[in-house]
């Protein structure tokens, strides 16, 4: 194999010119022959170097032992290192032609990294690893399509559960336990809190420094490659979340990488998050941009994962995000908007959607900006979902007041359907909502122990009949008391008790039922999917609405009464007469409610009410929501 073999001219052209979308295939670590010998091609990206060098296991660390060349002047270097193979720790040594400078840096297209906080980066061999996710690849299209039924549980790999001695489990030990747990629960995806290398763990992934690299404290890439199948296997998503908008500043990783800033702005202005002591990617170099796009697709392909989640948008999008006057410099327009990251991140989704048009992008967009989720070529940023933080906070905020007061805040309850169909929206209870300080979900709800259980329920039925697509985060399926910690397993011995077992029973129970009802996913995002019957009883602190299908008998009523005091003989407008099964009551029993119902459900009247000629008398429980389908002739 010869050098121009491994890195071409039309390579180099393409890299310039930021098109080169599977950079990943030609730059980093790569075994090879070359006139006979087996070893390694090495190749990166460093314009201010004077020198590189690669060291590693292979010639004891030695600076000087294994040159690169700059290939054709091209700031790409470029060798061959004999001896160098799968498995082997390495680094390069880059000598910048600015000042006095030498560092060691781990590969930014590395496959594989040493173990923290150990820094170095592994040789690996992507190749070998045999798939039996072939049935899931072939009908995902529809399983991530927006009028599907979505329900993600988020998960942070290194504490959802570990072994003996606090020890974290590896890709493969999880791969089995997660997937029937979250089979079972009847989630349709998993959203994996970032899993690229990072050197800290309380970053919780947020911080990446081997964005080609799963983290190695849970095994290699082929383990990580086995947990994405083993998931495939059981009819689950994968999603990942996705860390382009900035990264860690240690001296090991992408900052100041040959003696200059080539992947950040050099100007703190617009190269450091002052929030997070991070660097900004610099978006309008071209390289930079390439590095970014062939980075999303290499997660898509190698790894078979079925969507991004990209994280902190809006700290992309806008150049004063967090800063004060003077701290941000404008765009040539004068404005605050980033020009550059606005076409990145459009020009990201374009190519993702062309590339696989089968998985999903999903954006954190915290503000206003229209059109998040709308095609780029009507002015949108081209994501499939966004995240629908305004729900989020009124919701918590509603639920967290004493139901006595509940009638006072009102809005905060319905506000949320005056705006539902703008944007393609994802209904988050993340993992940012039970962090160090605010509380798990749980411990967030107002009253005694039963009144918060059922105020729990009644949240998470509310959020499963709401139009939109589903997250929660691991453990508030079952009642986590605790605020989430990191750096141990979830409190899975809670189970043992009732109550919990009953909230995490009613999970499941709102998974099958979204699943099966097409009236609650098909139309998500239109209008036509939502019909109010009662938005106004703010005395009663009720509401009562209607879901739709696409086929017009495809319909379900809800009706959530707020308050710990039961509603007898309460009217719901229904479209057609005959019998409405009761087909969800948070109160049953068996969740841990008081029993109160309807008996299995109601038959309607000729009496008209909200807009129909028919009526259910119904009784609505304690801190409850019912849900009524008609039932079938015959």
């Amino acid at each position: 194999m010869t050098k121009t073999s491994f890195l071409s001219e039309y390579d180099l052209h393409l890299l310039g010119e930021g098109v080169h979308y599977r950079a990943w295939e030609k730059l980093g670590a790569h075994s090879g022959e070359e006139q006979g010998k087996q070893g390694c091609w090495f190749a990166v990206w460093a314009p201010g170097a004077a020198a590189v060098s690669v060291v590693g296991d292979f010639n004891e660390w030695q600076e000087g032992a294994a040159m690169l060349e700059n290939y054709l002047s091209s700031g790409f270097w470029v060798g061959f290192v004999p001896g160098a193979g799968h498995g082997q720790l390495y680094k390069y040594a880059i000598d910048s032609r600015y000042g006095e400078y030498r560092v060691q840096k781990a590969d930014p297209f590395g496959f594989a990294a040493e173990i923290t906080p150990q820094t170095a980066s592994r040789i690996w061999n992507l190749e070998g690893y045999e798939w039996g996710d072939g049935v899931w690849m072939a009908e995902r299209k529809e399983k991530n399509g927006l009028a599907a039924p979505i329900s993600i549980y988020e998960v942070h790999l290194g504490s959802w559960m570990r072994g003996e001695g606090n020890c974290w489990l590896t890709y493969r030990q999880l791969a089995e336990k997660l997937a029937a747990y979250v089979a079972e629960m009847g989630f349709t995806h998993v959203e994996f809190l970032p899993v690229t290398e990072h050197p800290f763990d309380g970053s919780w992934g947020y911080q990446p420094v081997g964005y080609f690299a799963p983290t190695s404290r849970f095994g290699t890439p082929h383990d990580f490659m086995y947990l994405v199948d083993s998931l495939h296997r059981h009819g689950i998503g994968v999603i990942l979340d996705w860390v382009p908008a900035h990264f860690p500043r240690d001296e090991h990783g992408l900052g100041y990488f040959d003696g200059t800033h080539l992947y950040e702005h050099a100007d703190p202005r617009q190269g450091l998050h002052q929030d997070w002591d991070t660097a900004i990617f610099n978006f309008g170099r071209r390289e930079v941009a390439n590095f970014l796009l062939a980075n999303a697709l290499f997660w898509l392909e190698v790894y078979h994962i079925d969507g991004l989640r990209m994280d902190a948008v809006a700290s992309m999008l806008y150049l004063d995000y967090s800063r004060q006057e003077g701290e941000w410099i404008p765009n040539i327009y004068g404005g605050r908007e980033n020009l550059e990251a606005i076409a990145f991140v459009r020009r990201c989704n374009e190519l993702v959607y062309q590339e696989h048009p089968d998985v999903l992008m999903a954006a954190e967009e915290s503000t206003d900006w229209p059109m998040v989720s709308r095609p780029t070529y009507v002015g949108g940023l081209g994501f499939g979902l966004k995240w629908n933080m305004g729900w989020m906070h009124d919701i918590l905020l509603y639920m967290s007041k004493d139901p006595v007061h509940r009638k006072y805040h009102h809005n905060q309850l319905t506000f949320s359907l005056v705006y539902a169909f703008q944007e393609n929206f994802l209904l988050p209870l993340s993992h940012d909502e039970v962090v160090h300080g605010k509380g798990s979900l749980l411990d967030k709800m107002p009253g005694d122990r039963w009144q918060r259980f059922a105020n729990l329920r009644l949240l998470l039925g509310f959020m499963f009949t709401h139009p939109g697509k589903k997250l929660l985060f691991m453990g508030d399926e079952f009642g986590q008391w605790a605020e989430w910690n990191h750096d141990v397993s979830l409190d899975w011995h809670l189970l043992t008790n009732a109550d919990h077992r009953g909230l995490q029973r009613w999970v499941r129970d709102l998974n099958t039922t979204l699943r099966g009802e097409p009236a609650l996913y098909e139309l998500d995002f239109e209008g036509a999917g939502f019909s109010w019957l009662d938005a106004n009883d703010s005395e009663e602190s009720v509401i009562s609405f209607s879901r739709h299908g696409r086929n017009q008998k495809d319909v379900v009523v809800c009706a959530c009464n707020f308050t710990p005091t039961p509603r007898h003989n309460h009217r719901l407008g229904v479209p057609t007469g005959g019998f409405w099964a009761e087909i969800l009551n948070s109160d049953a029993p068996l969740y841990g409610g008081s029993g109160q119902g309807n008996l299995g459900g109601v038959e309607a009247t000729p009496v008209a009410a909200f807009g129909h000629y028919h009526s259910l008398m119904v009784t609505l429980p304690p801190m409850a929501m019912v849900v009524f389908r008609r039932k079938a002739d015959g």
